[in-house]
């Protein structure tokens, strides 16, 4: 009998131990909780290719494609880097070298390709036609940049005389690397060209649009975003930042995902945690000491206790002031693409965007995904695109949409 009781008294011992456990791990790292999660196809690797703005726009419009009632649709995205390549080289061309020329792009590249060139399915274009079995871009971004600047350059020493071989020269080289694009293909028993493919989908490319949130252009007007990869001179309409957001949240609440351009190139964002914040020193919660003690750090010291990412903190409130001045400085740049999947909030109930990115699955600790907090977007989201439905009918109607 007493060696049964203290059987008991043990397991009620380590139950108690497990049942504390959680609770002190709550206080560790950051404890994040789904709060609404829209359905998306699984997780891609763009790995060693700056096609970051393709990957996500595609992912986005498959996810447009499956709320229309079409399904679960793997849409090809190395047929677009192709032939956006192509339509990149021409330009560049035509403006006599001045354009960048590197494989960044933007959402419109995608919605503008799908118009012009139409569409195939992954498992009919995969585009990995150099041995590789994920992109790998080094060489294929030399060849091309080296051998379009010999055109202009040759073009320039005969006082601007194009060859007719040039664009054939061009087109073999994508075709080399990429692989032919079909003409006609079968797909679900059914035979399509890429126009009638991208015909048959119930989504229209015209029902997307571009958001941005800047003060040197007049708000509810559209204007070319001045940044490097958006070589096409696509116009985004631009609304304050609290509309910014509203757009945001009424297109999740709706069922609608956003393409979403932002800059990862910050301290405030860690690859390796999925985690991107904007911290601010919170000296009105530090006892005293503590709060002397910051006083006495070096600024290295400081900025190594903002970004230690190990509990949620306090974050700085926005304003359109700061994300003007971010993106005038260069504190700001096109950076990344992605996809706003969710909400999610961290154990303190400060909320976050759930984000799908593009460096596959084992890229974070949560398969792939990633948060951000609501002021980092509200700071750094250079521009993003979303159906025109998703957003409100107020503020469609000061954009004349």
């Amino acid at each position: 009998m007493k060696k049964f009781l203290f059987t008991l008294a043990l397991a009620g011992l380590f139950g108690t131990v497990a049942a504390q456990e959680p609770e002190k791990k709550a206080d560790e790292g950051y404890q994040f909780t789904d709060v609404k999660v829209l359905p998306t196809n699984a997780i891609k690797n763009q790995y060693r290719s700056g096609t970051c703005w393709c990957y996500a726009t595609c992912s986005f419009l498959e996810d447009e494609i499956r709320k229309a009632g079409g399904g679960e649709v793997d849409l090809s995205e190395m047929w677009i880097v192709r032939n956006i390549y192509f339509e990149k080289a021409v330009k560049y061309v035509r403006l006599h070298g001045h354009l960048n020329l590197a494989v960044g792009g933007a959402s419109h590249d995608v919605t503008n390709a799908i118009r012009d060139y139409g569409i195939v399915p992954d498992t009919i274009y995969p585009g990995l036609n150099y041995g590789t079995e994920l992109p790998e871009f080094n060489e294929i971004d030399a060849v091309i940049k080296n051998y379009i600047d010999a055109i202009v350059t040759t073009a320039d020493k005969t006082g601007g005389k194009l060859t007719t071989a040039w664009q054939d020269g061009l087109n073999a080289i994508l075709d080399a690397y990429f692989g032919v694009r079909p003409e006609k293909f079968i797909y679900n028993e059914k035979e399509y060209t890429p126009k009638s493919f991208a015909e048959s989908l119930p989504i229209k490319m015209e029902d997307y649009v571009d958001i941005t949130s800047y003060t040197h252009h007049d708000f509810y007007s559209t204007f070319v975003l001045e940044v490097p990869d958006n070589w096409s001179w696509g116009y985004s309409y631009n609304v304050p930042l609290d509309e910014m957001m509203q757009i945001i949240d009424n297109a999740l609440d709706n069922g609608y995902t956003i393409a979403w351009g932002s800059d990862v190139s910050e301290k405030g964002f860690s690859r390796s945690k999925a985690i991107a914040i904007v911290p601010e020193v919170d000296l009105a919660s530090m006892e005293g000491t503590e709060a002397a003690r910051w006083g006495d750090l070096s600024p290295r010291e400081r900025e190594n206790m903002l970004y230690k990412f190990d509990k949620p903190g306090k974050e700085k409130v926005i304003t359109q002031e700061m994300r003007q001045i971010a993106y005038d400085n260069y504190e700001t740049t096109d950076d990344h693409g992605m996809v706003i999947i969710g909400t999610a909030k961290d154990q303190k109930g400060n909320p976050y965007y759930k984000v799908k990115n593009s460096w596959g699955v084992t890229a974070s600790p949560y398969d792939g995904y990633y948060y951000f907090s609501r002021p980092f977007v509200e700071y750094k989201t250079m521009s993003y695109m979303v159906n025109k439905n998703a957003i409100p009918k107020s503020i469609r109607k000061k954009l004349g949409l």
